[in-house]
């Protein structure tokens, strides 16, 4: 069998995002799955708010240089859980946004893309994707596998993730050579 698409629905507002965030980034290449990060709006979801300008952000790197996606969403979630960071204003955003290595140039591109209809649009048709697949708060991790796509809510259920996908659970901290 070939590899099953998993897909990590994730706010950088959410702690629980971000642990199964780097659980499944340390994952993806012991298990046969093809991780794809779906940058959403859990305000949209639970009716909060804080995170909105940071998440159009990464949506306009999706759109654009999704190979910036990890490191971005790792920058903002150090910056706010670790150093309570404000991730709402520009000055703040830029400057996660250059640590996780884009130049000022794609940047600011970025930045000024966060207001357009594009990015809002797509932010809120992949937060509406999450919900039609049940999800009700994040991370929502959405496995495509025989055929149909298993919805898994919460950082610890990815031991669930790994028995439903035929692959072996090693912990949090998995050893990449066994």
């Amino acid at each position: 069998m070939g590899r099953t698409v998993v897909e990590l629905f994730y706010d950088v507002i959410s702690p629980y995002s971000w642990l199964a965030f780097e659980v499944l980034c340390r994952y993806r290449h012991i298990w046969s799955i093809d991780l794809r990060f779906r940058p959403a709006f859990l305000g949209g979801i639970m009716q909060q708010t804080g995170s909105l300008t940071a998440m159009r952000f990464i949506t306009a790197m999706d759109m654009t240089n999704p190979q910036y996606l990890e490191p971005l969403s790792r920058e903002f979630w150090m910056r706010f859980w670790s150093q309570h960071e404000d991730i709402s204003q520009p000055e703040n955003i830029l400057a996660a946004a250059q640590q996780a290595g884009l130049s000022a140039e794609l940047s600011q591109k970025a930045l000024e893309m966060i207001s357009s209809p594009t990015v809002k649009d797509r932010l809120k048709e992949t937060t509406a994707e999450a919900v039609k697949y049940g999800a009700f708060g994040m991370p929502a991790v959405v496995a495509h596998y025989d055929g149909k796509p298993h919805l898994f809510f919460g950082s610890d259920r990815l031991e669930l993730l790994g028995s439903i996908i035929g692959e072996k659970w090693l912990g949090p901290v998995p050893s990449p050579k066994l």
